[in-house]
């Protein structure tokens, strides 16, 4: 176990220490490109910050995974059709931080890198059994995880909208399974590499982006929810519901506030993926806690999600089923409490207008 321990360790410092350095350099090159993100007055916008700063955060992660997996990777199908989806996600990412695309194209680039992984690596979500029953997806098998992949890439690029958030929120996601692997004997397995590079790669970023952050991750954030799909289906994926749960409940937050999102704006009447100032981080601003205590806010709570986890994985499952209360009865509390997914003012002023009427 030690030996192990070290090995990763050497993993996680040497793409850490690339990520770092190369992020110097992806400022200087997204200013050369014009790769920047430029704050903005509409009333539409929910850019927080107020000065210009380089994006391609996420293209300096990419390309210290790469580094990452030319050291410690093992090549491989699977870990070939990664790579392709990968280079596809990022560069359809870095053509929108330099000119923003149409989201049709987007989402074209990230439809062909998911049909990569699926057909060429061969990665796939056949079947799952819960409380006895088994449901085998035959042929629906590959659209069904065609659009896991494209949400879960999508996922974490809608909550970028902090410094320090995307960044944080995937490398307690890394840590997490990697802890999952440890404690299961999974030593090399495609699983845990990719945490580990994963992880020294998105906290190098991190060193940069946390508030009051010099460079974003901008589109190419894609990339990080890209290989989080991935992880999920790879080795933890199974016949077990538990298999597929446990992972996604560690991006608790990013699934329930794209969740929000969606029915929030369908409510209003807007497209689902129109942007406002309702997501999470802006209901916690709404409470007058800084930026920074916002960000280690949902921190918390995301590992919190990853406890319960790892809980119910690895040591007990009713203790981690008491956290899953927990967590649950804090979210009804905040929908109840917050505008996230209707605006309460609104209610409170149409219900005194029709008491005034009343009288």
């Amino acid at each position: 176990m030690k030996w192990q321990l070290l090995s990763a360790s050497k993993i996680v410092l040497t793409t850490f220490v690339f990520s770092a350095i190369a992020m110097i350099f992806m400022k200087k090159f997204a200013y050369h490109i014009g790769a920047l993100d430029k704050p903005r007055d509409d009333e539409n916008n929910r850019h927080i910050h107020k000065k210009i700063t380089p994006k391609l955060g996420g293209l300096g992660i990419f390309l210290s995974f790469l580094f990452g997996y030319m050291l410690f990777g093992e090549q491989s199908t699977r870990m070939i059709s990664i790579l392709i989806g990968s280079f596809i996600v990022v560069l359809t990412g870095i053509l929108d931080d330099i000119n923003p695309i149409r989201a049709t194209y987007k989402l074209f680039g990230h439809i062909l890198a998911a049909c990569v992984v699926v057909f060429y690596g061969g990665i796939t979500l056949n079947n799952i059994s819960a409380f006895g029953y088994n449901v085998d997806f035959g042929l629906l098998a590959y659209p069904l995880t065609i659009f896991f992949i494209i949400a879960c890439t999508n996922i974490i690029n809608l909550i970028d909208g902090m410094d320090g958030l995307s960044g944080g929120i995937c490398s307690i996601f890394y840590i997490t399974i990697s802890i999952l692997c440890f404690y299961q004997g999974r030593f090399g397995s495609l699983v845990l590499i990719l945490c580990l590079i994963m992880l020294g790669a998105t906290l190098g970023f991190l060193l940069h982006n946390f508030y009051p952050a010099t460079i974003f991750c901008g589109d190419c954030a894609t990339f990080m929810g890209f290989i989080i799909s991935i992880i999920t289906l790879l080795e933890f994926k199974g016949p077990a519901l538990v298999s597929l749960f446990v992972p996604l409940t560690i991006i608790g937050i990013p699934i329930l506030d794209t969740t929000f999102a969606i029915i929030r704006r369908l409510l209003k009447g807007q497209p689902p993926f129109q942007a406002d100032k309702e997501h999470f981080h802006h209901q916690l601003l709404g409470m007058n806690f800084s930026h920074r205590n916002t960000v280690l806010i949902i921190y918390a709570i995301n590992i919190l999600f990853a406890s319960a986890s790892v809980f119910y994985t690895t040591v007990s499952q009713e203790i981690g089923k008491i956290i899953y209360i927990i967590i649950f009865f804090l979210v009804v509390w905040f929908v109840l409490h917050t505008t996230i997914i209707t605006d309460k003012t609104k209610k409170i002023k149409h219900i005194k207008r029709i008491k005034n009427k009343s009288f």
